[in-house]
């Protein structure tokens, strides 16, 4: 059976990396643009990742452009970008569509195994997030809406004591 560690992506420095590479972490896989109203949310899954990632989680964060034309930079300027203005330390990986015939498998994934509103699996907008646990199954999806501070308490219930 299929799951998200049978994937792999570019990270935003050019390697592939294996999401195999995650097995037994709880991951939040967010799609993330830099000139969106919700960019402030790479504080609070900065915050998530540094104080839950010693107990086994990590955010993954693939940048999109398909909404609103809200990731125009490149690599290097996305990865400058989420240094200075968040002191990310989390993954990045390259750009990715999320949407489509283009959207990366682990995205058509992701949206199969999680359905929106309404059986729907089109992703909205940026910052939509989808937890897995560490055996790599989706066991939510949340709205762009949804701050990442609102997701600790079902993050914790997947990791370890």
């Amino acid at each position: 059976m299929t799951n998200v560690h049978d994937f792999s992506a570019t990270s935003l420095t050019g390697e592939e990396i294996s999401l195999a590479l995650y097995r037994g972490k709880v991951l939040l896989i967010v799609n993330t643009a830099s000139q969106c109203g919700f960019t402030s949310q790479y504080g609070g899954l900065e915050q998530l990742h540094r104080s839950l990632g010693p107990r086994g989680f990590l955010v993954l964060g693939f940048p999109c452009n398909q909404f609103g034309q809200q990731e125009p930079g490149n690599a290097e300027e996305i990865k400058s970008f989420c240094a200075l203005n968040y002191d990310v330390t989390f993954p990045l990986f390259a750009k990715v569509d999320v949407n489509g015939e283009g959207a990366h498998p682990l995205y058509k994934y992701l949206k199969a195994a999680q359905t929106g509103l309404l059986g729907s699996e089109a992703i909205k907008w940026n910052f939509t997030k989808f937890l897995v646990n560490g055996a790599g199954d989706v066991v939510d999806r949340y709205a762009p809406t949804t701050k990442p501070e609102a997701l600790r308490a079902d993050i914790e219930a997947l990791l370890p004591a």
